[in-house]
């Protein structure tokens, strides 16, 4: 077997970037993710061109998500989410008509195809499952009552993107086909009577239960279980990503359920940072200069429009105001199924190459900015409890440290000039 040493020390210097800037977001309390995602932008096409084929990690980076269904599965605790379905479902059916709708009402005004309204209406509904999670994770939310409502809505904007999957392959064809209808309707039935079944009584896997003792066949037996679902799941013509969910739900409702997890997140750790990677190879800093204007002005509608509608659902369902702001706030960016919704767009020809990159740009952008727009907003939000007058004094409870932190620079700056 012959190595290739220069594609060895390619994927060294990748894997120790991606860790470094991993350790970095860690530092300043931000989810590791986004220093993956910023090490493939690095490392790319857009950067210093260590990685010039983005297809040569776009295979690893969807068992990423595969993976990363999986262990949503598992950690799903099913009498939670049933208890609080109703607000799930319907703030994620609130979401994607109001986010389908609006790029509608903007298509003419922006200059959007049809196709380019619906594939940005689609991929706009969905969060981060894994960047709001590492978020709730560092604010101590996760298992809060915002936290549990927070992670319905995530669980039911993942099997949304199924059916929307398949609504946008189906419109190459002018048209949705009986048998599309069918997929989705069997889908939804089969995943609500599999919650049915789980909820009524804790299953125990035989062989699954030997195996995931075994320090070596634990993690093969988590992969096997993930990827022969998503195989099975593929071969009935319905998506991998729905078959990955299943099995985690069935071993999250096992009695293998902890021996399981912890075989299996050490290998999503890996193939999650390389999917993260593979997102930040695929962002072109070029295309983003030359259309800044428009991208940045996506950006800010996109993140605005998606927390005002978070909110008003929330607000709607009958959800107090700090749990409907926070969650509101938490959901606002645009997730990583988007980026599956925009290829399936580019593939039925509803959009063009360059309107791939718009979109694959606002979304990377959306991800990385995440943590920044929740850290700003909940220190607005502070600010308005603690008795706050008027939008100046918000700002100043709100910024004052860093506004005097870069006034002092700039003056040191003038001095020195000086």
């Amino acid at each position: 077997m012959e190595l290739h040493h220069p594609e060895l020390t390619a994927a060294a210097i990748v894997a120790l970037a991606a860790l470094a800037c991993g350790v970095i977001m860690t530092r300043l309390r931000q989810p590791a993710i986004v220093g993956y995602i910023l090490a493939g932008v690095v490392l790319g096409p857009s950067g210093l061109k260590l990685v010039s084929n983005p297809d040569a990690v776009s295979t690893l980076a969807e068992f990423g998500v595969l993976m990363l269904l999986f262990v949503i599965g598992i950690e799903l605790d099913l009498r939670r989410f049933i208890q609080g379905w109703k607000v799930a479902v319907v703030a994620t059916l609130i979401q994607i008509a109001g986010s389908v709708g609006a790029a509608l009402l903007f298509r003419h005004l922006m200059g959007w195809s049809f196709g380019l309204a619906m594939v940005l209406g689609f991929a706009v509904a969905v969060s981060s499952t894994a960047v709001v999670i590492k978020m709730l994770e560092s604010s101590g939310d996760l298992d809060k009552p915002v936290g549990r409502t927070v992670v319905g809505i995530l669980i039911a904007q993942d099997m949304a993107v199924v059916p929307m999957m398949l609504f946008l392959g189906s419109m190459q064809r002018q048209g949705i086909v009986p048998l599309d209808v069918a997929k989705v309707v069997f889908s939804v039935a089969f995943l609500a009577a599999l919650f049915w079944l789980l909820v009524r009584k804790r299953i125990r896997l035989p062989v699954t239960s030997r195996l995931a003792k075994s320090g070596e066949l634990g993690p093969l037996t988590a992969l096997a279980w993930c990827f022969g679902a998503a195989a099975l799941s593929g071969l009935m013509d319905l998506s991998p990503a729905y078959g990955a969910f299943l099995a985690g739900v069935v071993i999250g409702n096992s009695t293998q359920r902890e021996a399981i997890l912890k075989s299996a997140e050490p290998v999503q750790s890996v193939l999650l940072m390389v999917f993260f990677l593979s997102i930040g190879l695929l962002l072109d800093i070029r295309f983003i200069w030359k259309n800044l204007g428009q991208v940045l002005t996506l950006l800010l509608m996109v993140t605005v429009f998606k927390t005002v509608l978070n909110i008003a659902a929330l607000r709607l369902l009958r959800q107090d105001w700090r749990l409907s702001f926070v969650a509101g706030v938490s959901l606002a960016q645009i997730g990583e199924f988007s980026f599956l919704l925009a290829e399936v767009g580019k593939a039925a020809k509803l959009i063009t190459g360059t309107e791939t990159k718009l979109v694959v740009a606002v979304t990377v952008l959306s991800l990385v900015l995440s943590p920044l727009w929740l850290l700003a907003m909940r220190r607005l939000h502070t600010a308005a409890e603690t008795g706050a007058v008027g939008l100046y004094d918000m700002l100043a409870q709100a910024f004052g440290r860093e506004a005097r932190i870069a006034s002092r620079l700039i003056q040191r700056k003038r001095s020195d000039d000086a």
